[in-house]
């Protein structure tokens, strides 16, 4: 390295502080510049796809088509989904991972912080290329979010621009999981052992091999697609000896791991939470570890629970049947953990506290219709119907993005140096909590009452809870811009504390607020820190 660029490094070190304008963030390589981006990337992408949820429930306010063509509501269904699934929640456990595993583990930094730019920037890249599927002869991708062959090979000139957009996707995820672990792995504290790490580090490590193990599974699934499209071959063609259920079992070997991605480090926010505000430790640490590596473990071999309807012997469903209600063992321990924690603690209610009940409450509920699809013959039943659509919702929106919701009000003093406006997240929390049970709930009965899902008109026995759903809805999404208020808003309030919360715990709680630009340049003491706390 010459002499003049070691010196320029030198002095950018020296300075302790991020450079100016825009080239901040084009080319930062610290941790906390690049989780900030990515939530506000997330958050940015949480309003887009909630605005085509919207365009979704007002065609179906009322039964008839009133506003949008089928083939644009099938559109809408599959960018929906996409865009929350890759573009919302993902980036955000992502963002929420880079800005707290350094400070949890006590580490200067993430191990590859060039990679680290890399991966994010390559998102805004991704979903530019999917969101302009829109304005393509044909329209964007409408085969839903699963992409199943032969519906999925009928999409116009969007077709290869779909694939290559799932494949950076992928790409990111992929280096973002690298990172996490070569973090975890080599940077934590010295005396701080596996064991000892707090439970959000524990399960975004648990994640990061997940994401490994299963991105590459679905690039292949892709590829065989784009090759079926464009280079004559029949991995998915019946006619030419292909079999469009292989594309079934191939992804959704990816899509089961796929969901306790966007769930474990739900679990692990949620685990930081309750201890805090119960004034507790967290209450069978080892076990919660356990548990999240059973749960990781089990998703690799209940992938066919989505497919008890294609034909699959008898055997089979047996198999898939009882392996899905053995991961509800794993979940529940995780459940009565949380529960015992809080049990006889000195709990108050602030906006995070709400948050985190709000998600073991609801995500409950979500399980327990899992289990309920779990059952082959009465899955056949509720297969493809609204309440499919009502269990993933419940898992997901109550879960996950609860979940991250309660991370961002818990974290944000600390980000900020500022106390967020607590009247104004409560009422976030309250308006958020009623409209999502009103929006999801409704969708239990219609789908026991045998209304489809992915159909823009439906007769008239389903209009008056399709109503009920989308008002739900509408207040559901109007209750998102408190939060964008209080984000907006949160360097004019109060103060912060370097601790924040009285029963906080941990590293990041000893670092100033807001956390400065550079943490931890000589490695702290785990221990030392948590004696200081009890």
């Amino acid at each position: 390295m010459s002499s003049t660029v070691a010196d320029a490094l030198d002095h950018e070190h020296d300075d302790h502080g991020p450079t100016k304008g825009i080239g901040r963030w084009l080319f930062s390589t610290n941790h906390k510049d690049i989780g900030t981006m990515y939530l506000i990337f997330s958050l940015t992408m949480f309003f887009i796809g909630g605005a085509m949820a919207m365009v979704i429930r007002s065609e179906l306010a009322v039964p008839g088509l009133q506003f949008v063509h089928p083939e644009f509501f099938n559109s809408m269904t599959t960018m929906h989904a996409l865009i929350m699934v890759f573009g919302a929640v993902m980036p955000a456990f992502v963002g929420l991972a880079n800005w707290m595993i350094p400070l949890m583990i006590g580490a200067p930094d993430m191990a590859l912080p060039r990679m680290n730019n890399w991966s994010f920037w390559i998102l805004p890249v991704a979903f530019g290329i999917l969101l302009s599927t829109l304005l393509m002869p044909g329209g964007a991708p409408a085969s839903g979010w699963t992409m199943y062959p032969p519906l999925v090979l009928q999409t116009g000139d969007a077709f290869p621009f779909l694939i290559f957009s799932v494949h950076l996707m992928g790409i990111s995820s992929i280096m973002g999981a690298i990172n996490v672990i070569v973090t975890i792995i080599n940077m934590r504290a010295p005396d701080m052992s596996l064991l000892k790490m707090p439970m959000f580090v524990w399960m975004w490590l648990i994640t990061a091999y997940l994401l490994i193990a299963v991105m590459p599974v679905l690039a292949g699934a892709v590829t065989m697609l784009l090759t079926d499209q464009f280079f004559g071959t029949s991995f998915f063609l019946a006619a030419g000896g292909g079999d469009p259920v292989m594309f079934q079992h191939i992804f959704w070997f990816f899509g089961h791991p796929e969901v306790y991605i966007m769930i474990l480090p739900a679990f692990g926010v949620v685990s930081e939470i309750i201890p805090t505000f119960s004034r507790k430790k967290l209450f069978g640490h080892d076990s919660m570890v356990y548990a999240g590596s059973s749960i990781a473990f089990l998703s690799f071999i209940v992938w066919a629970h989505h497919m008890f309807t294609v034909g699959m012997p008898l055997t089979g469903q047996m198999f898939f049947m009882f392996a899905t209600m053995l991961i509800a063992v794993p979940t529940g321990v995780k459940v009565f953990n949380w529960v015992a924690t809080m049990w006889r603690g000195a709990m108050t209610f602030e906006t995070p506290m709400l948050f985190s009940l709000g998600f073991v409450f609801l995500f409950t509920i979500g399980g327990f219709s899992g289990l309920m699809l779990a059952i082959a013959p009465a899955d056949i039943q509720y297969h493809d119907t609204y309440f499919v659509v009502a269990h993933f919702h419940y898992v997901l929106v109550p879960g996950s993005v609860f979940a991250i919701m309660a991370g961002a009000y818990y974290w944000l003093p600390k980000w900020t140096g500022h106390m967020y406006n607590e009247t104004l997240g409560k009422a976030h929390f309250w308006l958020s909590t009623i409209f999502v049970n009103l929006t999801f709930f409704p969708m239990h009965f219609l789908g026991l009452a045998g209304m489809p899902r992915r159909i823009p008109d439906y007769s008239t026995q389903f209009a008056d809870f399709n109503t009920i759903a989308s008002i739900g809805a509408f207040g559901f999404g109007l209750s998102q811009l408190i939060f964008v208020w209080i984000v907006v808003t949160a360097w004019r309030g109060e103060k912060a504390t370097d601790r924040v919360w009285e029963g906080s715990h941990g590293l990041e709680w000893t670092v100033p607020s807001p956390a400065p630009w550079h943490t931890f340049t000589t490695p702290p003491k785990a221990r030392i820190a948590q004696e200081a706390f009890e």
